[in-house]
């Protein structure tokens, strides 16, 4: 005779069980127990783990926790969403109290503007991206720059005359990296072969997690001989690395190059590290680093940034000693980059 009001108890502590989990979650900007400043941070598909941009970025994220004191929130887009779903996830973190705001990758480039024409307030950032308001900072990278080093390191380190390109979705944002990559290799070799395949067209958004696509990819581009590849594809990367470590990787004389993060250092990418010669950093946590303090300190870094060589915005790793007999021509190249003397080009 009691079991309908025992489930309507049920019933009711399960919805007071996802009201506490809910509050929780809003935790990170809402907080009621300190003043620390809330940063809210909605990351690209594939989220934190990456190896690649959305680790790039956490990064910076933990760096402002650990030097700045700052609580965080963070949010991650999903392959399906919508243009409405992405505003409702900048939405919910500037709704509750998180201040910057900070949008990795393109996929907010349509809705940014929208959700800070209304919290005029709050500071909102877009990594990788151009979007135009009084309260947003556009966080762009020189990335055919340090595409120009990846370049020069490639062709250096081939054997065969033939290197490969792997970039994730088919967008003026990568062919720059093409672009800067074909211009470094042939200043070491003028007759070198470059070989490039992209993982999928302008839109689509699969293109960055697809490492079996990637696979095969690198393994035709094996097949015609390329011995080193370098892949912009953010977490489809790992099917190049998979592809040249199956291959005989650096016993073989085969070498990949990664990007934006030291992916040689990445935890989630420790079985195949030894075949990633260097990586084309792109600072992104030092981007995020320093637009969050320049929002804590009351003086917020808006309109477009562009993190270039001379701000040391991009650059190489030299984790892996293998890197070493190349440092030299790197080096020489950022040199004259930055003096000038060479004018990168974002198109070939």
């Amino acid at each position: 005779m009691f079991k309908p009001q025992l489930r309507y108890l049920e019933q009711a502590f399960i919805t007071f069980l996802l009201l506490v989990v809910a509050t929780l979650l809003l935790a990170g900007c809402t907080g009621d127990t300190t003043s620390n400043p809330k940063i809210g941070m909605a990351y690209a598909i594939g989220g934190k783990g990456d190896g690649s941009f959305n680790d790039a970025a956490y990064a910076g994220l933990v760096k402002a926790q650990q030097e700045l004191g700052v609580e965080i929130a963070e949010v991650t887009a999903d392959r399906a969403d919508t243009d409405t779903d992405l505003q409702k996830r900048l939405r919910l973190l500037a709704a509750n109290g998180c201040n910057p705001v900070i949008a990795v990758g393109i996929s907010y480039v349509t809705v940014l503007a929208d959700v800070a024409q209304e919290f005029p307030a709050t500071t909102f950032a877009i990594i990788d991206a151009e979007v135009s308001g009084p309260n947003i900072a556009s966080l762009v990278f020189a990335a055919e720059q340090g595409s120009y080093l990846a370049g020069v390191i490639a062709a250096s380190a081939s054997k065969s005359g033939k290197i490969g390109f792997i970039g994730g979705m088919e967008i003026p944002l990568i062919k720059a990296f093409e672009a800067g990559y074909g211009q470094g290799a042939r200043s070491v070799n003028a007759a070198i072969v470059i070989e490039s395949a992209y993982m999928g067209a302008a839109g689509d958004s699969s293109a960055w997690n697809v490492p079996d696509k990637a696979r095969s990819a690198t393994e035709a581009m094996l097949a015609k001989g390329v011995d080193v590849g370098y892949a912009a594809a953010g977490a489809s990367n790992l099917g190049m690395f998979q592809a040249i470590k199956s291959a005989g990787g650096p016993e073989k004389g085969l070498w990949a190059i990664g990007t934006d993060s030291d992916q040689y250092t990445m935890p989630t990418l420790a079985a195949v590290k030894e075949v990633i010669l260097t990586s084309m950093l792109k600072r992104v946590d030092s981007a995020v680093f320093d637009l969050i303090k320049s929002v804590v300190s009351g003086t917020p870094m808006l309109g477009i940034q562009t993190f270039d060589l001379k701000r040391n915005g991009v650059g190489y790793a030299v984790s892996n000693p293998a890197i070493m007999p190349y440092k030299t021509a790197a080096n020489a190249a950022a040199a004259r980059i930055i003096t000038g003397e060479i004018v990168v080009t974002t198109q070939e």
